[in-house]
């Protein structure tokens, strides 16, 4: 799984992208129908000039499909390359 969100996050030419899967710390807990709890951190110049919201928007758009049943939670880092 880690795999494929790295391979679709690519659309957003990232300079720096680190996914953690933190599925073992959610495991059974109530309201997980399935799927992982992943934390990410990216960097990309799609975020320039945008805000969190947009900037995560952007992140959902491109794992649009593995959202619920794949990924269950994802904590989301965007950063700006204008940012570093």
């Amino acid at each position: 799984m880690i795999d494929l969100i790295k391979a679709r996050l690519q659309a957003l030419t990232p300079t720096a992208l680190d996914l953690i899967d933190e599925s073992a710390l959610h495991a059974g807990h109530q309201g997980n129908g399935g799927g992982g709890h992943y934390k990410l951190n990216i960097t990309s110049s799609h975020f320039c000039g945008k805000s969190q919201i947009m900037r995560h928007r952007l992140v959902y758009q491109a794992l649009a499909d593995l959202i619920p049943h794949k990924i269950h939670a994802l904590s989301i880092h965007a950063i700006a390359t204008d940012e570093v």
